[in-house]
């Protein structure tokens, strides 16, 4: 952080403050910036002991804050009225500089001040800046050398602000505040023009001359200025101030800055910077032609030194060249490698080195357009095109001319918002078995697409390129997946709760296609209808809910599955009794099923059915036990031939109960 101040009255004079080495440091410039120095500390101490302070070890350091309040001056202040006075003032010190010249005093007061200049400079004026009541103030005639203190008010005062009157040889000044803090505001005027009770003439000045550390040419020019004497008593008037000297000097080095494209150097000279190719300069020059070149400096901006080594540093006239392109650049207008599907994708084409008024465009945009310019000056505002399908595109431009030619590459990434995720997973897996997780976007088409998938509460995500993955769930109970699928600007999510069991037996349902008609592909509707079957079953069968999972499918026709899993807290037996435990269950539900007992009311006047369709190839017990493997073969064949006979001795009771019921047939 630097903070600056602008010294008035001389022009191109500016202060700055600057941590170096973690040390706040004052340094001073005479040519706006063009060089910096450190400000010299004063000979001697308010003491009078002489001081050795050595630069760059040791320097002058001054507070550069000016007052918010404009009724009083800050730590700094300086007038055009009063060319080269900058008063600083600090605790325990008023510095004084009369440009190189330099004048500390001490006040006797831990306070610091405000400064109002009188006389157009020809007398100072300071206020203590306290929260305390005051009744003192102190004058200067010798441009702070010396100060006397004198009484403004018979009983003291709590000063609020300070104000000149307008003009710039003002003698009168009035302090404004109030005796206490309940009182009304006092106003004191205090009039000076008893003391300066003539005018100046020609032998109450002296003159001095601008110069820094010796060099008299500043800003180009000589200056000398008039001041008052010490002892003069006299009013000053505005014409007077007027009266200096100036005269013109021979241009050096110090007089010119770097030009744009060129930084400074450890032995002051000015080279191109990495980023500027200086030749690019004269890439709309026609051949034959010529144009203005910078040798890398330029003027100071109301630099007004004249002739000198002018020549070597100002601008010169080189003929235009034919040359190949070089340094052909395209970009967006954005500055970014994405577009928006349907809008207008502005691309700008640079040529750095070449005959812009010679050399062709061609812009191919990758999507079997392309469009040719007779040259680039033709399209400095850009080319704007329109992509329909989304997808990476390569868009390439080629530079052209008699000499040789050049080509740069752009892979564009056309996108478009992404509205919706779905993640899809089954709602029960087997331990320690892959599973297949997927999702599906809208729409579907959308461009780059990056996945983020997390597992249960793990910190680090899974990232993928492609909307699906396999995992492994090594845990039995509950698991959450969490994927988020970012598109462009757009990051939406998904998630899912997935049941992780050994061992379990699931079911494919179907409803009456009267269902499709009120199904609205909604997740939240499936949700309903998922949890409404499986109240069903559970009233009908007597199951333990807890041991039933209905998920209803996405799509149509509507189709759901059914899963029946363990008990939280299992039966005491072997895995085979525990899974003929849950084949019994499997049966009791789909005898229910078969006999349309599983329905449901969707809305008054439709009735929904549920009914199975087929199996599932879900284990019933966990296939890395082989000892099982014939025991379970066994078994699964004797429930085949069990649920026949039970389905044919059920379909022969209906027939019978049908003909009881209808003794005329």
């Amino acid at each position: 952080m630097i903070s600056f101040y602008k010294v008035a009255g001389i022009k191109g004079v500016f202060l700055s403050n600057k941590v170096v080495e973690n040390e706040v440091k004052t340094f001073i410039t005479y040519n706006k910036g063009r060089d910096w120095r450190l400000l010299h500390a004063p000979t001697t101490d308010l003491s009078g002991t002489r001081l050795y302070c050595v630069q760059p070890y040791c320097s002058l350091h001054l507070h550069l804050h000016v007052s918010d309040n404009p009724y009083t001056s800050g730590n700094i202040v300086s007038k055009e009225s009063a060319p080269g006075i900058i008063v600083a003032s600090g605790k325990h010190y008023l510095i004084t500089l009369y440009m190189n010249v330099m004048y500390i005093s001490d006040l006797c007061e831990n306070e610091e001040y405000s400064i109002l200049f009188l006389n157009q400079g020809g007398a100072l004026v300071a206020i203590r800046h306290t929260p305390l009541p005051i009744r003192h103030i102190w004058l200067s005639f010798d441009e702070g050398r010396h100060w006397n203190k004198f009484s403004f008010t018979s009983s003291p005062l709590y000063v609020d602000g300070v104000l000149g009157e307008p003009g710039e040889d003002t003698l009168i000044m009035t302090i404004f505040g109030h005796f206490s803090h309940r009182s009304e505001w006092q106003l004191v005027k205090i009039d000076f023009r008893p003391i300066f009770n003539r005018r100046c003439t020609t032998d109450d000045y002296q003159t001095w001359q601008l110069h820094n550390d010796g060099k008299v040419c500043i800003m180009g020019v000589k200056r000398i200025f008039q001041n008052l004497k010490p002892d003069a008593r006299c009013v000053k008037t505005k014409d007077q101030y007027i009266s200096q000297m100036s005269d013109s000097c021979p241009c050096t080095e110090a007089d010119f800055e770097c030009d744009f494209g060129f930084e400074r150097q450890s032995d002051g000279g000015c080279t191109a910077a990495f980023w500027f190719v200086p030749s690019s300069v004269s890439r709309d020059c026609t051949t034959g032609d010529s144009f203005l070149n910078t040798t890398g400096y330029r003027k100071a901006l109301s630099n007004n030194c004249t002739a000198g080594t002018l020549g070597k540093y100002r601008i010169r006239r080189q003929r235009c060249l034919h040359q190949a392109p070089r340094g052909l650049q395209l970009v967006t207008s954005e500055g970014t490698l994405t577009a928006t599907l349907g809008d207008n994708v502005t691309l700008l084409v640079f040529l750095e080195e070449g005959d812009g008024s010679t050399t062709s465009i061609t812009v191919d945009f990758g999507d079997g357009t392309a469009i040719s310019y007779a040259n680039i000056s033709s399209i400095e505002d850009g080319v704007k095109h329109t992509y329909s399908k989304v997808g990476i595109y390569q868009v390439a431009a080629m530079a052209l001319n008699s000499l040789g030619s050049e080509r740069v590459l752009l892979y564009l990434h056309v996108t478009c918002t992404l509205e919706q995720v779905q993640l899809s997973a089954p709602s029960v897996v087997v331990r320690n078995k892959a599973v297949d997780l997927s999702t599906v976007l809208k729409p579907r088409y959308v461009g780059t697409v990056t996945y983020y998938w997390w597992f249960n509460n793990h910190t680090e995500p899974v990232v993928t390129l492609v909307g699906g993955m396999s995992f492994t769930f090594y845990k039995e109970g509950t698991h959450t997946v969490t994927v988020q699928v970012s598109a462009g600007n757009t990051v939406l999510q998904d998630k899912i709760t997935v049941a992780v069991y050994e061992y379990f037996r699931s079911h494919v349902l179907a409803f009456s296609s009267n269902l499709d008609a009120f199904n609205p592909a909604v997740a939240e509707w499936r949700q309903d209808i998922s949890r409404v079957v499986k109240d069903s079953m559970v009233q009908v069968t007597g199951i333990n809910g807890e041991q039933l999972l209905v998920s209803v499918l996405p799509g149509l026709p509507t189709a759901a599955e059914l899963f029946i899993i363990p008990e939280k807290r299992p039966t005491e037996g072997t895995m085979n009794r525990k899974g003929t435990h849950l084949e019994q269950l499997s049966q009791v539900l789909l005898s229910a099923l078969n006999q349309d007992l599983i329905q449901f009311t969707l809305r008054p006047g439709v009735q929904v059915n549920v009914y199975p369709t087929r199996l599932s190839p879900a284990p019933l017990v966990d296939t890395s036990e082989s000892g099982h493997n014939g025991a379970a073969v066994i078994m699964l064949v004797s429930v085949v031939f069990v649920g026949l006979a039970v389905f044919v001795i059920f379909k022969f009771k209906r027939v019978i109960l049908f003909i009881q019921g209808n003794p005329n047939n």
